[in-house]
């Protein structure tokens, strides 16, 4: 864990804090106080999501004293953004984008979402993308600036988190496409092959 944070953090320059652990008396529970947590064990708690960095040394320091705590990314800035879908939508649209030719880059799967990772966004660019779609399915989420996601090889109370389309090897950030050429494709995946993505 504290190497991939490092890579994240160092390497990368992406800004990174541990997660809150998985309550260890119940899989499918946080550690943090919201019994109805909605991502158990994937999510900011102590320290807060304003934390994040990309200081070596704090990223040492944190996982030297947590080594098993998930890895987040706090999205936007600097960093990529993220859009995610329920997993099984998720799998039948990179399909058809596969089909496509489309280039994406990381993917970020969780047992129940799958994450596409994003260049950065503002919420006025991502507004007027919405705004011109006649439709967008609910179960997209958008993960911009003051959003978050957790990074492989984390665990969470969900299950491990785990790359479906690992970053290529390099000692530089991953490339990743804008939200526009991914929200585009992935509507008119869902639309054109029917793949249900159910509200999650």
């Amino acid at each position: 864990m504290l190497g991939a944070a490092l890579t994240f953090a160092d390497a990368w320059r992406w800004p990174v804090l541990p997660g809150v652990a998985a309550d260890p008396q119940g899989r499918a529970r946080c550690g943090c106080p919201d019994p109805e947590c909605s991502v158990p064990g994937a999510h900011p708690f102590d320290p807060g999501l304003l934390a994040a960095t990309t200081d070596e040394r704090m990223v040492r320091w944190w996982w030297t004293n947590r080594p098993t705590a998930p890895i987040v990314l706090a999205t936007g800035g600097g960093a990529p953004c993220a859009v995610s879908l329920p997993a099984v939508a998720a799998a039948g649209a990179l399909d058809a984008l596969d089909r496509t030719g489309m280039r994406l880059g990381p993917v970020v799967a969780s047992p129940s979402r799958w994450a596409i990772l994003v260049a950065p966004y503002s919420m006025e660019q991502l507004g007027e993308l919405l705004y011109a779609k006649d439709f967008v399915p609910g179960s997209l989420r958008f993960h911009g600036t003051g959003g978050y996601i957790a990074l492989p090889p984390s665990e969470t109370g969900e299950g491990q988190i785990r790359w479906e389309r690992a970053p290529l090897p390099g000692s530089a950030a991953p490339w990743v496409p804008d939200v526009e050429a991914v929200v585009d494709a992935v509507v008119e995946a869902l639309t054109r092959t029917g793949v249900s993505a159910p509200e999650l």
